[in-house]
């Protein structure tokens, strides 16, 4: 099963722009290979984009946090909250259609509570240099714990709520 069979392309838009709106985080639904499925991209952050352009960047510090945090939430079956190595709050909540695993909504780009970006795990990874990351990382807003929970509580609600709308109509 796709995450398409569930919602069209258009409809999961339509769920990222609104995290964006309510949250300012990066948002992506993401199939269980960990690729996004929609074109939409909002960054949250200037760092952010730096960072996935480059190989390692995407490979060992985008990429890692997604597929690690999306493993532990289809194992809990519920959203998981944490920082990615760059520092930058990563929320990822899972997507079931019964038992099976179709995929996971991520929302990431924020420092957590009192958080900073780690320049220098950064640095090592991409090769982008300490003073860029630090003006880069400038401006970035915290999210507390507390927003970052009651947004996957909401998230998973809308989730739950497509896929139920899903098995209604499937019926």
């Amino acid at each position: 099963m796709e995450l398409t069979d569930i919602l069209p392309i258009d409809k999961w838009v339509e769920l990222e722009k609104d995290i964006v709106s309510r949250s300012g985080l990066d948002a992506s639904i993401f199939n269980i290979k960990g690729i996004r499925i929609t074109n939409f991209r909002q960054w949250a952050n200037r760092l952010c984009p730096e960072i996935k352009a480059t190989d390692k960047g995407q490979s060992f510090i985008c990429a890692v946090a997604h597929m690690n945090l999306a493993a532990q939430a289809m194992k809990s079956r519920s959203p998981v909250i944490a920082e990615c190595d760059a520092g930058l709050v990563k929320l990822v909540v899972p997507v079931f259609v019964g038992d099976e695993f179709v995929g996971a909504f991520g929302a990431c780009g924020h420092l957590l509570d009192e958080g900073e970006v780690d320049s220098f795990m950064v640095n090592k990874t991409t090769e982008i240099e300490e003073e860029k990351i630090e003006a880069l990382s400038q401006g970035i807003k915290s999210l507390s714990s507390e927003t970052a929970e009651s947004l996957a509580e909401y998230l998973s609600g809308k989730l739950i709520e497509i896929v139920m709308n899903y098995e209604k109509n499937r019926k």
